[in-house]
């Protein structure tokens, strides 16, 4: 378990906090006792930010990353930036603009995962754009009707909600995970899934928002083929 308290998986609308520095790494990486900022994983990037001082000066944040043991979050200054002493207490603020368009393309994904319910090879959440590998034996794809599904989905409104379930649960309904190549994290005891409607559900630990019509028009934008069974989809979202 993460030695940062993960403000962001509870609200993914949290823009700022105030938290105290427990440690400086020995390649500058700053971790605090919590964070909203989120860290990269599940093929969403880590938050970018700052991190204000009590003096006002502020150190810029990069990107946000775990520790290889997944021990702690790191927030990573962007090159020469002063950074904060240990003990000192900062606001952590979110490059909300940026983050904000990564919660309204991951959402999205979730409902083409909905519309093509075959296994999720690979991924990736951009700021404006975002695809999906998957694994579909006959492919035969169409982008025009595609665009059409997912946009009456995001027009429906549904209700983005998050649910717990125990690893016991979760390795009981095996068919609740539709990632391959990313299994999602257990140890702890306790699952986050992410329940789009009655659409979409699935384990899933990134930022979403809280509605589909904040997703805003999505555009099926490409379709490519990746091998003998593996289709890319990637859309935009405006």
């Amino acid at each position: 378990m993460s030695q940062t308290k993960e403000l962001f998986r509870a609200n993914s609308y949290a823009k700022s906090c105030e938290a105290k520095v427990t440690a400086v790494n020995d390649l500058g990486g700053i971790i605090l006792d919590r964070t909203v900022f989120y860290p990269s994983g599940g093929g969403q990037p880590g938050d970018a930010g700052k991190l204000k001082r009590p003096d006002g000066s502020k150190t810029e944040i990069a990107t946000t990353v775990y520790e290889k043991d997944r021990s702690a979050i790191v927030h990573v200054p962007a090159e020469g930036q002063d950074l904060p002493a240990v003990g000192e207490t900062v606001q952590c603020i979110v490059d909300w603009k940026i983050r904000y368009a990564r919660m309204r393309v991951h959402t999205a994904l979730h409902l083409l995962c909905a519309i093509l319910p075959y296994p999720v090879t690979g991924g990736s959440v951009g700021d404006g754009e975002g695809r999906l590998d998957f694994d579909i034996p006959d492919g035969g794809l169409d982008k025009e009707a595609l665009t059409e599904e997912i946009n009456k989905l995001v027009a429906q409104d549904h209700e983005v909600a998050i649910r717990w379930i125990t690893d016991e649960e979760l390795e009981a309904q095996p068919d609740l995970v539709r990632t391959m190549s990313v299994k999602p994290p257990m140890g702890t005891g306790k699952v986050r899934l992410i329940a789009v409607g009655d659409v979409d559900l699935q384990p899933c630990g990134g930022t979403h928002v809280a509605r589909t019509n904040e997703i805003g028009t999505v555009d099926v934008s490409k379709i490519e083929k990746k091998g003998t069974k593996n289709r890319r989809v990637r859309i935009a979202v405006n």
